[in-house]
């Protein structure tokens, strides 16, 4: 019987599947820091858009946390009741425009977006909140 040399080797080189596999890591690691954003310093409410929006409710809160549905103080726990009675019935899709000093946390806005949402559900109306800015100072 007559024997080859070259016999047939059935492998596969797992060098190029690694370095295929290290060049993939190193690409979703790199776009996986590009899409989160860092911590971003804002200094609100200055903006140079000057979109300007029907206002059906104004909702002001200065910086001692105080709230006031147009010119009425109101506690926190009566602002979804207060900004329901200034909407007039049947708008479907008021506009509470909230009106925040800059130095009023997160918090106290988010409240007022609750409220409207919650009003919003309750109701299946779709009320808008937009937050009123200051032009930029140039």
């Amino acid at each position: 019987m007559i024997k080859t040399r070259n016999q047939i080797k059935i492998e596969t080189s797992s060098s190029s599947m690694s370095d295929l596999v290290f060049l993939l890591l190193i690409f979703f690691m790199i776009t996986s820091t590009l899409i989160a954003p860092n911590a971003v310093k804002l200094m609100l409410p200055e903006s140079s858009s000057r979109t300007m929006a029907k206002q059906n409710v104004t909702v002001y809160i200065d910086r001692e946390h105080n709230f006031y549905v147009g010119e009425t103080a109101v506690p926190v726990a009566d602002l979804q009741r207060n900004i329901e009675a200034g909407i007039e019935a049947g708008v479907t899709d008021a506009c509470v425009v909230l009106r925040a000093d800059k130095d009023v946390p997160v918090q106290d806005v988010v409240n007022v977006i609750d409220a409207v949402n919650n009003i919003n559900n309750a109701t299946g109306t779709k009320h808008k909140v937009i937050l009123a800015t200051s032009p930029k100072q140039q």
